[in-house]
């Protein structure tokens, strides 16, 4: 059954989200204005927005919102999931992506790349939906949008780690991914659990 919240914050991977009062799109201007900058400089300096393509910036960007999502959809599992092992998936993803987003600040810093603060706006939205659940329906949709997300987020970093044009970007996506992955495996299985009525 398609779950509605399973399309979070990595559907926004690879689109061009005009929303201009969304976080992600901010930053995503705010990286655009410094390479229309860094290209309109004449004297000879080397600006770092420059060698990092948009394509790139926009991964880092949508990869900053995914993660933020994952931690508070996360949170809300250790605090409101009924099966321990929701409980438990939740407390992983807390974890991991913190870690993934703490190396992604990190490279956003050195190259600067503007990273949003806050969710996108459909982020923000699932996360919402998330909240108003309880009991088995809040552990069956958290699953289920754990299954979606993963999906999608595994299909970008693939395709940034094969044909990202930034070393430190591709290397991060590169290595993130056996996480991502295991995250994946994690919710299918659970699921499958719950579904069989564990």
């Amino acid at each position: 059954m398609y779950c509605a919240i399973g399309m979070l914050a990595f559907a926004c991977f690879g689109c061009n989200n005009s929303n201009s009062s969304d976080s992600a799109a901010a930053a995503k201007d705010s990286n655009a204005t410094k390479m229309d900058s860094a290209a309109a400089d004449s004297t000879g300096k080397a600006a770092i927005p420059s060698t990092v393509s948009s394509a790139d910036q926009n991964f880092a960007v949508n990869t900053a919102v995914a993660g933020m999502t994952e931690i508070q959809a996360g949170q809300l599992a250790e605090q409101k999931g009924m099966a321990q092992d929701v409980k438990d998936y939740g407390a992983m993803m807390v974890k991991d992506h913190t870690a993934a987003a703490d190396k992604l600040k990190a490279i956003a810093a050195q190259k600067n790349i503007t990273l949003p603060s806050a969710l996108s706006s459909d982020a923000q939205k699932s996360i919402d939906n998330l909240q108003g659940d309880s009991g088995k329906k809040f552990d069956k949709d958290f699953l289920a949008m754990m299954v979606s997300d993963h999906k999608k987020v595994i299909s970008a970093f693939e395709d940034e780690s094969k044909n990202g044009s930034d070393a430190d970007i591709r290397a991060f996506a590169d290595s993130t991914l056996h996480t991502l992955h295991q995250h994946l495996d994690k919710a299918e299985k659970c699921e499958k659990m719950m579904k069989s009525g564990m």
